[in-house]
Parts: C-alpha cells; structure tokens; sequence
C-alpha cells in the first residue's frame, strides 16, 4: 500500500491489516549504555518505548493538529505512516521516503513516542472511545497558560542523545504527514550529555529533579492502563505535559538556606533535609527547637503523596528559550514536566492541586503550558500504532 493513499484515505479502517490487539515483546525498563550515545532502542512492543527507557539528553515534543478531524481513515493512516518511519529511524535505518538517509545512520538512542488529545476523538465513530480521563487538567490558581502550549490532537515526543538525529527524525514524521496534521508548537528540552549523567537529573534551580518515582514492580497498577473502561487502551498510558517557567532571575537572590527549606531538599545531593542521602524517606514529624525540620509549605511536603494511588513517572526536561520581546528578564527558563499515569484524574490532579493550594517553590515557577495525551499501546510490525483504536471503533 502506498504512502499516499495511506494519506488520503483511500484504504478504509480494515484495509489497515488491524484485526487483533498488539502484542509484547518485552517490558520493564530498558537502559542503553549513555555514554555511548550511539545505541538503539527497540519501537516495538507492547508498550511504546520513550517511557520507562533510559532518558536521553535532548528531547523534542511536537503538537500537531488534524487537518480534517472527522476523517478516521486519514487519522489511521499517519499514525501506520509514523509506525513504519520510527521503526525505522530508531535502529539507525532511514524513513521511506528519507531525502537525507545519511543522517539516519547514527540512532543515538532515538526513541518516538506518540500520544493523541481529547479533540482526535471528535469523529462520531471515535467519540464512544475517549477514554474519560482524556480531558484538559482543571484550572488551577497558580496557571498562567499560554496558547502557545495547549492542547493538542496529536502528540509526538522524540528523545536521543544526539541534536542532528532528533531534528533529522522531527522532520522526517512532521514533513511525511503535513497534508493531514499541522505542527501547531515544538517544545524543545535537554539533560546531561551522554556520559556526564550520574543520578537524578538537575532542573536548572539545581535542584534534583525526579526522585521520587513509583518501583517498576508497581507499573502494572500505577503505569500501564488495563483497558478495563476502554479496551484498546490497553498497555498504553496518560501523560501530563507541563511547561513551567521558572524565574532564574529571582531564584538567584535568595540564599542557599532559603532556596533549601523552599523545596524540603539540600541542594548539594538532593537528600530531604532530615537525612543524608538523596533517597532517604523524609521526616516529616522531625522537630529542631519545636520547628519542622522540613516545612510543611516546601515543595516536598506538598508534593508527598497522601495515598498509594497517588504516584506517577516523572521524566522531565529543562528548557532554556531566549527572552521574549520586550521581556527584562536575563533568560527565558524552565521544565517540561512529562507525567505518565494509568489515570491522570485520581494519580496526578489530586498532588497538582495540593501544589496549587500552596508550595513554596510557586514564588518562583509559574505553568504557562497544559496538556494531556492518551499514549498509545505498543506496536509490532502488523499491527501498526493505533490499531487496537481503529478495530474497536469499525466494529461499534
């Protein structure tokens, strides 16, 4: 089947060769060497890799809007188009249709990952399918979103160790597909280099970023949706993806203890402040002279689930813009923040919220981006992203 009929819409659902689930070909947490730079990433499986795979420096999150929402078949065919292109580009081989094959030749660890919004179930045969936590975040005080950074249809999260192999596999799946899905933002974000990563990532507060994580035994429960509302979700999750601006300029003018008790953390190895190493519990009853050692206003306190059903996979990114026009400000900083849940409703909105309420880290950090994606289940060769979706919603 050709590219551009997949595009046009000329092959119908069934056409798609979608007649069964995906199935796996293997799980957990896969960890290329991250000093090589140079590995791949398996795409296929039961789970879309880009998610508890080893986090390589340079990501970039593509939103992109449908051109024609009510056209299912079209919808279908740039998400097989995408499947067969990343599984390509990921273990080093060129696109289809790729102008430039030599810069595919050095995968760097390329993942691609794709989630779809609550607006790509607007056609009438798809509605009945959006999952019901599929939605916008509720609106929050301390949100000054901007439009830039909304919602939307669809989602692609690319991540590799290499900048020349992330933009060559952007334009490669944004270029293939631009009569059918428009890029309406890219969020471009960064880690260590390749082989200076040790331990939890820094936000550029210099803060740790992302210790506290659910145990990989729990992902069954806390990660991969089980299908029970929705039945083609199954093996997939929900991502939260926040941009979070964060002031540099007045972060800089507190002192060390200040910056410390705001987040509940010592800055030199991310240990709560009553205990001595990054992954120690923290104490929240711990008194000195009758005063908590951590705040109950730090972010850590704030932070700290109330519940078991309230943890989430945090894999975030630091971004560093230039200042907007006409801004004072010396820089334009900030983090992506990527959540991944089975349920973003009763995981992630109930912490979001006590944040909201009050954390002393909103001094200085401001969301101005919101958006929530359904990721879609892992692929395999014949059945490409999607297709669980797609056979669900021409058998209704």
């Amino acid at each position: 089947m050709s590219r551009r009929t997949l595009l046009t819409g000329g092959a119908g659902l069934a056409g798609l060769g979608v007649g069964a689930a995906a199935v796996g070909l293997g799980r957990g947490v896969i960890s290329p060497d991250p000093a090589a730079g140079v590995g791949t990433v398996p795409f296929y499986g039961e789970h879309q890799s880009g998610i508890t795979t080893h986090a390589p420096a340079h990501a970039q999150y593509v939103g992109l809007d449908l051109v024609d929402p009510s056209d299912v078949s079209t919808f279908a065919g740039v998400l097989a188009l995408w499947t067969q292109d990343a599984a390509r580009l990921t273990q080093g081989e060129p696109s289809l249709s790729d102008t430039e094959p030599e810069l595919a030749r050095i995968p760097s660890n390329l993942t691609v990952t794709v989630g779809v919004g609550d607006r790509a179930f607007r056609a009438k045969q798809l509605a009945p399918h959006r999952p019901s936590w599929l939605k916008p975040l509720p609106p929050f005080s301390i949100d000054r979103l901007d439009p830039r950074w909304g919602q939307t249809d669809l989602l692609l999260q690319l991540c590799a160790d290499d900048p020349v192999t992330l933009a060559h596999a952007t334009r490669m799946l944004t270029a293939s597909v631009r009569r059918s899905a428009r890029v309406r933002w890219v969020q471009r974000g960064f880690r260590n280099s390749p082989g200076m990563a040790t331990g939890t990532m820094r936000n550029l507060f210099g803060q740790v970023d992302g210790t506290v994580q659910p145990p990989s035994d729990s992902f069954d429960k806390l990660l991969w949706n089980d299908g029970r509302e929705q039945s083609w979700m199954a093996g997939g999750t929900s991502l939260v993806l926040r941009r979070i601006a964060m002031n540099m300029d007045t972060w800089e003018g507190i002192d060390r203890r200040g910056r410390e008790l705001s987040t509940g953390r010592t800055l030199d190895n991310g240990a709560p402040l009553t205990g001595s190493d990054e992954f120690d519990q923290p104490n929240f009853a711990a008194t000195r002279g009758g005063i908590p050692v951590i705040p109950a206003s730090s972010h850590i306190a704030r932070a700290h689930r109330r519940s078991e059903a309230e943890q989430f996979l945090r894999r975030a990114y630091n971004y560093d813009d230039p200042p907007e026009p006409g801004s004072s400000d010396t820089s334009n900083s900030g983090l992506i923040f990527a959540a991944y849940q089975a349920d973003p409703v009763t995981q992630y909105v109930p912490v979001q919220q006590r944040l909201a309420d009050h954390d002393d880290l909103n001094v200085w950090t401001t969301p101005i981006g919101s958006a929530v994606y359904a990721v879609l289940p892992g692929a395999t060769e014949s059945h490409p992203l999607g297709a669980t979706l797609w056979n669900v919603a021409g058998n209704s």
